[in-house]
């Protein structure tokens, strides 16, 4: 009895060190082939154009097909839902954005949970918003809008791409710091949002650096200042909302690269190593300063940190604001 005990032992020993040393070859070898990357928007955003500037980069550096593949719907829920249920072998990526932190606290339900679900690789790279008003308000620095909004609670009106989209959430987050009473007009997408602003609709709004830079610079909006924690290179004369409004501001559409859980460590930090090496490089710099944006490229600690942070952060924000979008 005592023999057989051990020769039992013995082979589930031997079977555990297999399965481990195969394990870690398969790592190794990794990869074989195509990788999908699921951007879970369709063609043509922000996110979109992330994942393909880093596929086609990651293609180069990896030496296998990175092959992009859009599923968008219900505010990235659906591609996400669809990343979070794939095989954890190191084939099916995710390349996402700020979405994947918010939706739990503004749906009732969503196919995913961003911390169980993923294993974070890294943070790419943060798309600041500009504060921006129409020519015809009266105001010239965050402080003056806080104190003009303060004077006329209520009337001070401000557009967003609608319900959940980060300029109506970094509006939220200014309300709630600055204590002000701003009203939200909500229009179906980021262009109509603009328009609203450029108009004279609406007084202010938190538009994408990319979108409000040229209009500033052609002065059809006055800039206030930048939502990040520091100046944006492609507008060092803007200051920070936190240097002239309220203390600790900070608001930030980002983009990151996540796997399926259970992938294997191996395999992550091959495309950590691989992934850093693009966001540092020089010309993806330039390419994202361009863009309003400023390149990241995190370690996977970082960005599960980071993620876990901003999933707190928006949640209070979110439930304080009323924001829901179902």
């Amino acid at each position: 009895m005592r023999r057989s005990y051990r020769r039992f032992v013995q082979v589930v020993s031997a079977v555990a060190l297999l399965a481990a040393a195969g394990g870690h070859a398969f790592a190794q070898g990794y990869p074989t082939g195509p990788i999908r990357m699921i951007v879970p928007f369709s063609a043509g955003g922000g996110v979109d154009t992330m994942g393909r500037i880093l596929g086609q980069k990651l293609t180069d550096s990896i030496g296998k097909s990175i092959v992009i593949d859009n599923r968008g719907g219900a505010n990235g829920n659906i591609g996400t839902g669809i990343a979070a249920k794939a095989p954890n072998n190191g084939y099916t990526l995710l390349l996402t954005g700020a979405g994947i932190v918010t939706n739990p606290s503004l749906y009732s339900k969503v196919p995913f949970d961003p911390v169980k679900d993923f294993d974070p690789i890294s943070l790419l790279a943060l798309a600041p918003n500009i504060l921006v008003v129409h020519p015809s308000v009266p105001v010239k620095s965050v402080a003056q809008l806080v104190a003009l909004a303060k004077a006329r609670p209520g009337e001070v009106h401000y557009s967003s791409a609608g319900s959940g989209s980060t300029p109506h959430l970094a509006a939220e987050l200014f309300k709630i710091m600055a204590k002000v009473d701003l009203l939200h007009v909500p229009y179906k997408g980021s262009g109509p949002a603009l328009i609203g602003v450029l108009s004279g609709e609406v007084s202010i709004m938190f538009p994408a650096a990319i979108f409000a830079v040229p209009h500033v610079t052609a002065g059809r909006l006055r800039a206030l200042a930048v939502t990040s924690v520091s100046r944006l290179p492609v507008t060092p004369e803007l200051p920070t909302i936190a240097e002239s409004g309220p203390k600790g501001y900070e608001s930030s559409q980002w983009y990151g690269v996540l796997a399926p859980t259970g992938t294997a460590d191996d395999i992550l930090n091959l495309l950590n190593s691989h992934i850093v090496k693009i966001m540092q490089a020089a010309d993806m710099k330039q390419q994202l300063i361009n863009a309003g944006s400023v390149a990241v490229g995190s370690t996977r600690e970082e960005f599960a940190a980071h993620i876990r942070a901003e999933i707190v952060k928006w949640a209070k924000v979110i439930k304080e604001s009323g924001a829901r979008v179902d």
